[in-house]
């Protein structure tokens, strides 16, 4: 009889134990994916003639990087150069002070890469420019994306990542006339595709160690990560098991990606572009386990303990000539992607704010 009890109690308990895992697993899956106010559905309205300046300019530096430069990666360094050079120059001419990091991979990658011993002698560059925060500059947001090209069929990565760099870019010249209650920085990395993907040799992860290391108070960081694909079929957005049962099949959004430590700078994110931009928007703050959600600079924030999110077009779960000799600069929406360049100035211009 008491065997019987016990047993009872034992099946009771463990009912009652895996209720409340449930009930948590729940609750925690509302919150990586509840987003504030609701994401825009009606019609895209027309650029203002103003935008037409911004688009023109996001047009001309992303074919610079993808169609004139082309290849820029540890196998092609005239072209990690020549993007450096130009993005530079394009910060000089802003009226920023320009600063290069200059780093050297770990040697272990490429021994790991080629199978046998060997060094990479390559030197690297992060190139940086700042506008000072005018009332409490010691809290920084950077905005940064990553130039280098993936080395995978000749690819121009236009989308991948040169629009993500026109961003950073066309984001750079909007704050040059500002004056921001928080400091903003701009970074270009090095880096971030394989194979120093998610290793202590991406440009990000040097920059992100840096300022961590100078015990920096970085408050947020957004990088610009493929944002130029957009489509209206029906099933042309994928994602990861089970979201689709929860975000548009339609891939016409922008997405705003953090880790669960980042929530409230997605959700902050989040509800200042969609109160403020008619353009449709998703957010997740996501376990960073998730396929997909630290495919990027951010990771790199992540790992050195600061707040980071991507904003992206998703990428390979959308963008059907992701790191294929196919991503060229004539399969971007320029208009769209101004549409969300203009959101993004908003969105940092609010998280400057004081």
């Amino acid at each position: 009889m008491k065997f019987e009890i016990y047993t009872r109690k034992g099946i009771r308990n463990a009912g009652i134990m895996l209720s409340l895992f449930i009930l948590f697993v729940v609750m925690e899956g509302c919150m990586c994916i509840s987003m504030p106010r609701k994401s825009y559905s009606g019609p895209l309205p027309p650029l203002e003639a103003e935008d037409s300046i911004l688009k023109d300019r996001l047009e001309k530096d992303v074919k610079f990087l993808s169609d004139t430069i082309g290849q820029r990666n540890l196998f092609n360094i005239e072209g990690m150069d020549k993007s450096v050079g130009f993005i530079k120059k394009s910060f000089e001419d802003m009226g920023y002070e320009a600063v290069i990091q200059e780093y050297k991979a770990d040697p272990g990658v490429m021994s790991e890469l080629r199978g046998s011993p060997s060094k990479d002698e390559n030197i690297y560059k992060n190139v940086i420019a700042e506008k000072k925060g005018t009332v409490k500059p010691d809290e920084i947001i950077v905005v940064g994306a990553h130039y280098d090209s993936v080395d995978s069929e000749k690819c121009p990565a236009a989308n991948d990542n040169a629009s993500g760099v026109a961003a950073v870019l066309a984001l750079a010249e909007y704050f040059s006339n500002k004056s921001p209650g928080r400091t903003i920085r701009f970074v270009a990395f090095a880096n971030e595709e394989p194979p120093y993907f998610w290793t202590s040799s991406m440009g990000s992860y040097v920059y992100a160690k840096s300022c961590r290391e100078k015990n920096e108070n970085i408050v947020g960081m957004l990088t610009t990560e493929t944002i130029g694909y957009y489509s209206d079929d029906e099933g042309s957005q994928k994602y990861p098991f089970p979201f689709s049962y929860f975000y548009p099949s339609t891939g016409n959004f922008i997405a705003f990606v953090g880790n669960t430590s980042s929530r409230s700078l997605v959700k902050r994110c989040v509800s200042i572009f969609r109160e403020n931009v008619k353009f449709p928007c998703e957010g997740a703050a996501l376990p960073s386990v998730v396929p997909g959600a630290g495919w990027s600079d951010h990771w790199s924030f992540w790992k050195a303990g600061y707040p980071g999110l991507m904003i992206t077009d998703t990428a390979p779960f959308r963008y059907p000539y992701y790191h294929t000799g196919k991503d060229t600069a004539d399969k971007i929406d320029f208009e769209r992607m101004t549409m969300v360049v203009k959101g993004i100035c908003i969105v940092v211009e609010k998280l400057a704010e004081i």
